[in-house]
């Protein structure tokens, strides 16, 4: 679906891009920043890619992706100033907005889901527009000016760094882990290893596998397309009648205990530590382990008692 004679979700990567571009102006004009060409940099090239990608040669892409690991590398992202509102301001506009003040981000929730269920647009448009729709009644309840919205967005993504592409790096990864066969690769390895007549050997090398794998990719997604292919598929539902409609699930909540293990899921453990300025990186890792270890126990055991049954 077309919208304004682009495709709706190109649309948004341009959005996205040109959002980038100008957290990229806003850095290199921040002499604050001791890092700021660096930083500019980092933001202008990863902008460059959301708006032009899919017209770059995939060999310039490449070069630019290696081009920002360079850059954090050798560590040149930093953070400058943001023209941030005093305290006595923050809370007195706190008391002014109230609980209101959270309106716009259930908003997006909302917005993309009914996006999502009732348009072809699909819920990755659906979430660009909640978005832009959050965004503008954000301004509104807060009173603030664009150039400032900028400053504070800025901030955020300053604060997230470079995890902040890390998703797609890891949607890259898993990609060229499918191209390349890692899948059949475990099939053969496991099968060699473990009794694959033994039902719950099976099904506890999944579920590890399912979490291991999330662990180094930081992405069940990925994971579940490789190990499902090498394990859940010929062994579990082919060689020992598993119901699919039973396993799948079960295998990404194993795959999620993984998540919550890892630093790869930058998203869910690294990026909230930043935002909350916590003092221990890792805070959040060793506050849900426990947590994961019991629940990859517990889809152990409902998935062999489900095959079995």
């Amino acid at each position: 679906m077309e919208l304004f004679g682009l495709p709706a979700l190109e649309l948004i990567y341009i959005l996205t891009g040109i959002i980038l571009i100008i957290v990229s102006v806003l850095s290199f004009m921040d002499t604050t920043n001791s890092k700021r060409f660096g930083t500019g940099l980092f933001w202008l090239i990863y902008g460059i890619s959301f708006i032009f990608g899919k017209y770059i040669p995939d060999e310039i892409n490449g070069w630019m992706v290696i081009a920002l690991a360079v850059i954090v590398a050798t560590k040149q992202l930093g953070k400058g100033t943001y023209n941030e509102s005093s305290m006595e301001m923050k809370q007195s506009e706190s008391k002014r907005i109230g609980n209101a003040i959270f309106v716009p981000a259930l908003l997006v929730g909302v917005v993309t889901f009914i996006i999502g269920i009732f348009t072809k647009l699909g819920a990755l448009v659906g979430l660009g527009i909640a978005a832009i729709v959050a965004l503008l009644l954000a301004f509104g309840l807060t009173r603030v000016s664009i150039h400032q919205g900028f400053n504070e967005g800025r901030r955020l993504i300053d604060a997230i760094g470079w995890t902040a592409i890390l998703s797609q790096l890891l949607a890259a990864l898993g990609y060229v882990f499918g191209l390349a066969g890692v899948g059949q690769v475990i099939a053969s390895g496991i099968s060699s290893i473990i009794p694959v007549d033994n039902i719950f050997a099976v099904v506890a090398t999944y579920c590890l596998g399912m979490a291991i794998f999330t662990i180094v990719m930081g992405n069940a997604f990925a994971a579940f397309a490789m190990m499902t292919t090498g394990i859940g598929i010929p062994m579990l539902i082919q060689m020992h009648g598993a119901n699919p409609a039973y396993i799948g699930p079960i295998a990404m909540l194993a795959g999620y205990c993984g998540t919550l293990v890892t630093p790869m899921a930058a998203n869910f453990n690294i990026v909230p530590t930043a935002l909350l300025e916590m003092k221990d990186q890792y805070g959040v890792i060793k506050a849900q382990w426990p947590v994961a270890m019991a629940l990859l126990v517990v889809n152990i055991l409902i998935m062999y008692y489900l095959v079995i049954s």
